[in-house]
């Protein structure tokens, strides 16, 4: 695939007014989200919801992509039609999680390394004749006593510039999300200097390693200080700082960004997306790749009664999908 059509891909993610929805929760991940609603965590219930999802009516309105996970991508709804199918007539991009977890890092107690490069040149081209046209790799970087240290930052660099260069090879958007972790008592002045960090390693492995930035799209953490922080920081502080980290470590080139929640309240991940849009001028589009944030009000409704609250479910995502594509063009208006 040429430089041009990896750009075309990567620039229809972050297409004015939409973001990326993430449904690429891990089977364990997502058995501890079934079961705090009480739900089994079957194959069944596991395709059933995110058959709810991604058929929502009118998603493709604010939603520019999916990111599926490996149980998912080959699934399809209940009258057999591949969920890649449902989501290419609805205009949305398949994407595919591909990293194989965070694991800790030897000899560094307490950090974490993301593996999963093993056999992902051949995992990719499948990926590639399933419909995934887009890839997400999830790197994790604690904030604590003496951490992070520059072999984690470093080692995961290194990981998500690999990653993203045998994506590119198979004519797939490599997404990469270097995640700096709300857990801890940091300020917000330490996640700032961590971020900062963490960024700058990142594209200069990506700069080592020949990946295309114009066929590249950055899921940023926002700078935020730790949650048990007893100071915790304004909408518009977390958005300016973030908005300067940005500025200070992300190349023009890139196509665009995309922020996780992390953690955040559905409200404040929004407010947050909102309040950068409004801060003047960038060199790239600032959207949302939200898992929780966009699923949670939906899975909690859908679970009382699968059946009977199906459509206001999915009426929930579409609100969802809606809030933070207003939000990503600046435009969002809180209800409260």
């Amino acid at each position: 695939m040429s430089i041009d059509q990896l750009a075309e891909t990567a620039q229809a993610m972050v297409a004015a007014g939409k973001g990326i929805i993430a449904i690429d929760e891990s089977t364990n991940t997502i058995r501890k989200r079934f079961e705090a609603v009480g739900i089994e965590s079957t194959e069944e219930n596991r395709r059933a919801y995110r058959e709810m999802l991604l058929t929502t009516p009118g998603l493709g309105d604010y939603i520019s992509g999916a990111i599926l996970y490996d149980e998912t991508i080959r699934q399809s709804t209940r009258d057999g039609v591949p969920f890649t199918k449902v989501m290419a007539d609805a205009g949305v991009i398949p994407g595919i999680k591909v990293d194989k977890g965070a694991m800790p890092l030897a000899g560094f107690p307490g950090e974490l390394v993301t593996e999963g490069l093993d056999g992902l040149r051949d995992r990719l081209k499948e990926y590639a004749k399933l419909g995934a046209r887009f890839a997400k790799w999830r790197a994790v970087i604690t904030i604590g006593e003496d951490m992070p240290s520059g072999t984690c930052i470093e080692a995961n660099s290194h990981a998500l510039a690999r990653y993203a260069a045998l994506c590119q090879e198979q004519g797939i958007v490599p997404m990469v999300e270097p995640e700096v972790l709300m857990d801890g008592d940091h300020d917000i002045d330490t996640c700032y200097e961590v971020t900062e960090v963490t960024l700058r390693s990142l594209f200069g492995a990506l700069y080592e390693h020949n990946v295309m930035l114009e066929g590249t799209i950055l899921k940023a953490s926002m700078v935020v200080p730790g949650k048990s922080c007893p100071e915790q920081a304004s909408i518009e502080e977390v958005a300016e700082l973030t908005l300067r980290c940005l500025k200070s470590s992300v190349p023009a080139t890139l196509p665009g960004i995309v922020f996780l929640s992390g953690g955040q309240s559905d409200e404040a991940a929004t407010a947050h997306l909102n309040a950068m849009n409004q801060m003047g001028p960038k060199p790239w589009p600032l959207s949302f790749s939200y898992g929780r944030a966009m699923q949670s009000a939906a899975l909690k409704l859908w679970a009382r009664d699968m059946s009977g609250n199906y459509a206001a479910a999915q009426q929930t995502v579409y609100a969802r999908a809606k809030d933070n594509g207003l939000a990503a063009l600046g435009r969002w208006k809180s209800a409260a």
